[in-house]
């Protein structure tokens, strides 16, 4: 009986064991569409935007938008006003397969310039960064109405 109690015991182990190790192993939940269609649904059921643009985010323009070219993403898109006195920038990265997004954060929370503005400029409280699944966004919206609704349409993705 003692024999069968043992190889019952070590039985469970291995089982909850395994059940623990799968969890490690299991790849980031992937957001569908294009960032120019997500993008799009950020800003859905807003008013009063000002004409927005997205430009393609690239080894040239990256650290004006960021404020480094250090991070290592899949694809990024930016969304700003055609007109630049508008403290007004939404910032949107697809994580490469199996990428490291808390790092992604880490360094854009770090090199992120809210006053890269002349006239203009977000305060430090108000910079919104945040993931999901392989996407990571950056917030920087003067409007708070409007940055609490592009957060909002972000966590609703």
């Amino acid at each position: 009986m003692e024999k069968v109690m043992k190889r019952f015991c070590v039985m469970v182990l291995l089982l909850v064991l395994s059940f623990s190790l799968t969890g490690c192993g299991e790849k980031m939940e992937h957001i569908d569409g294009s960032l120019e269609e997500i993008m799009d649904k950020l800003y859905e059921g807003i008013d009063n935007l000002p004409n927005l643009e997205y430009l393609e985010l690239n080894s040239e323009n990256m650290e004006h938008f960021v404020g480094t070219i250090d991070i290592d993403y899949e694809s990024g898109l930016t969304s700003n006003p055609i007109i630049g006195s508008i403290a007004h920038s939404v910032v949107l990265f697809r994580a490469k397969e199996n990428g490291d997004v808390e790092k992604m954060k880490e360094q854009i929370k770090e090199h992120i310039n809210p006053r890269r503005w002349i006239c203009v400029w977000v305060e430090d409280e108000d910079v919104i960064i945040k993931s999901k699944g392989d996407l990571v966004i950056a917030i920087l919206i003067k409007e708070a109405s409007i940055r609490e609704a592009v957060s909002k349409n972000f966590d609703n993705l």
